[in-house]
């Protein structure tokens, strides 16, 4: 019988990465999970092994290009790999934002994306029949007051995955960006604004059904699961109630 393809899946510890993570394993692929949190990532790993399907656990840090070169070691071959780790940090309009904030965004977004990517590419070519998916963000499309830094890290991640297309066309490995809208999951608006509970709730309220982790892994699967001649260059999905990054619909 032959092996299950691999997915490599980073900031796989919450959210979309694990909401990923599960619908690949169930799709068929084994999965290797990857974030700085090792106990969140080796739990996933058990659920998923438990549930009958592959997974494993590798704590990595992508904005360490030492490590990711390290991580990548262990691939001759690779059939996906999604490069989710990322985030936002703060709110505040550009006269006032704080660079720290803006390098660390721009450091995981972009750099760690490009780490990951270039270490896994070889092995993503050799495959024969290699994915790679961006998950960006409408961030990247256009931008909004109080996301600056955000913005312009996401905008730089679209960029390299358009870029990234051109460039390898011709070759055995596809370039797939997913740029999810409004999003609600357990962590990203609370990190956003540093544990504020409040906060993070005020950026849904009113909001029918924004989306959900699972709603964005969907669109992942089934974009990875096309095939092998299908590549869906960028796919935007966003929730009915929102038409634009500053047009949204709210009930209060």
């Amino acid at each position: 019988m032959a092996a299950s393809p691999i997915a490599v899946i980073t900031g796989a510890s919450s959210g979309i990465g694990a909401a990923t993570a599960r619908q690949l394993a169930a799709a068929g692929f084994r999965v290797v999970l990857t974030a700085r949190r090792k106990d969140r990532i080796e739990a996933l790993a058990a659920e998923i092994t438990e549930a009958g399907h592959e997974a494993t656990a590798y704590a990595l840090d992508v904005t360490d290009r030492a490590a990711v070169d390290e991580f990548a070691t262990a691939f001759r071959t690779l059939a996906v790999l999604v490069n989710n780790a990322g985030g936002a940090l703060g709110a505040d309009p550009v006269a006032t934002g704080d660079p720290a904030d803006w390098r660390q965004m721009y450091e995981t977004n972009v750099i760690g994306t490009l780490h990951v990517t270039q270490a896994l590419l070889p092995a993503l070519t050799a495959s024969g029949n290699g994915t790679v998916v961006i998950l960006s963000s409408t961030a990247g499309l256009s931008t909004y007051e109080g996301g600056g830094g955000y913005v312009a890290a996401k905008h730089g991640e679209h960029v390299l995955a358009e870029t990234l297309r051109l460039e390898i066309v011709g070759t055995p490995v596809r370039v797939i960006e997913v740029a999810p809208g409004m999003v609600k999951t357990e962590e990203f608006a609370t990190t956003r604004f540093r544990g504020d509970a409040e906060k993070a709730a005020k950026v849904y309220a009113g909001v029918d059904a924004p989306l959900t982790a699972d709603d964005v892994a969907d669109t992942i699967t089934w974009a990875i699961t096309r095939p092998s001649h299908v590549n869906i260059d960028l796919l935007v999905v966003r929730p009915r109630a929102q038409a634009s990054n500053s047009k949204v619909h709210r009930t209060v």
